[in-house]
């Protein structure tokens, strides 16, 4: 034999074995994806992509079931789902991660970008990265952010053109302090409840109006219940990516690296479905019969100013390296992404 087909024998053969380590690294899995959106939002069309690259990428072994609205419970439930090994993935806000990490919470003060690539920046920068690692100690693996869009405030009552149009208005909001004091120093009577019980809430007007992202809400039929939608844009919604790190811990190094490249080779795939379905979810709630008005940005200045004193104070109480390296970012961030 040549030495030639010698070395091409031996490369080959080494191939077929670094293949066959890997396959036999690969188990048969299915992994409980849960989030709080109905299937036709994108966040369930990241998961579908998600899924479909980790099929392909672990030879079908590794398969993703999505439950989608809520059906795993709320997001603090499936988080502790998460944390104790019974469920393996969430697609959460970070709001709720703000209650096992409270630093989590800079990411939803108001007025802090005004472009997704900021928000994406902000995620994929030096602040969003190490928040990921505060989370392995609490039983969670982030993988990543994934981007809702903007939250902006409807309600049955009037447009939205000034903070002072706030005035009186009862506001359903995310039970979390940013979110509370927020609309609370805009003079509207903020209401914390869960997600679930929206829509009735504002069908039989025990709340005046919500804020959600525009796929939001024509995902969950609030032009049924709304008559305005005002572009407040006041916070960039972002999920993180969680894996149980119980179940984490079962995976091999290889299966862990199939996880990894699905998220990265997803990320953008999603980021484009909610850039593409905000447009068109929008469209779609002013031919349902919602009345559309944009802000002036005067106004969303004076809005971000009267909710200062709400950001110094809750920043106050996080911890300052957390916050300093924060503000640093957006520092950068607004100076450099557009």
């Amino acid at each position: 034999m040549s030495l030639l087909v010698r070395a091409l024998s031996a490369t080959a053969i080494c191939v077929a074995l670094t293949v066959g380590a890997s396959a036999e690294d690969i188990q048969e899995r299915t992994i409980r994806w849960g989030h709080l959106n109905n299937t036709d939002h994108p966040v369930s069309a990241g998961v579908q992509k998600f899924a479909e690259i980790l099929l392909a990428k672990s030879g079908g072994k590794m398969k993703v079931r999505e439950f989608a609205a809520s059906q795993l419970g709320n997001e603090l439930q499936q988080q502790s789902a998460l944390r104790g090994g019974t469920q393996e993935m969430l697609s959460a806000s970070t709001t709720s991660l703000a209650t096992v990490v409270p630093e989590f919470g800079l990411i939803d003060f108001p007025f802090i970008v005004k472009t997704i690539e900021q928000a994406d920046a902000l995620g994929t920068g030096k602040f969003g990265t190490s928040m990921l690692d505060t989370l392995p100690p609490k039983g969670l693996i982030g993988l990543g952010y994934w981007g809702l869009g903007f939250r902006n405030v409807t309600n049955s009552t009037r447009p939205i053109t000034k903070v002072e149009d706030f005035n009186g208005l009862k506001l359903r909001v995310i039970p979390n302090p940013v979110y509370l004091e927020t609309f609370g120093s805009f003079k509207a009577n903020p209401v914390p409840m869960a997600f679930g019980e929206l829509y009735s809430a504002l069908e039989t007007r025990t709340v005046d109006g919500e804020e959600n992202p525009f796929t939001v809400i024509l995902s969950n039929k609030f032009y049924e219940v709304q008559k305005y939608v005002s572009a407040t844009n006041h916070t960039f919604t972002l999920n993180i990516i969680l894996v149980s790190k119980a179940f984490w811990d079962k995976l091999s190094p290889t299966e862990q690296r199939l996880m990894r490249e699905a998220y990265e080779e997803s990320r953008g795939y999603q980021k484009e479905q909610t850039r593409l379905q905000t447009e068109k979810a929008l469209s779609e709630l002013q031919a349902k019969g919602m009345q559309y008005n944009t802000v002036a940005p005067e106004e969303l200045d004076r809005m971000r100013k009267t909710a200062q004193p709400v950001v110094d104070k809750i920043a106050a109480s996080l911890k300052p390296d957390a916050v300093k390296l924060f503000n640093d970012e957006l520092d950068r961030i607004r100076k450099d992404v557009k």
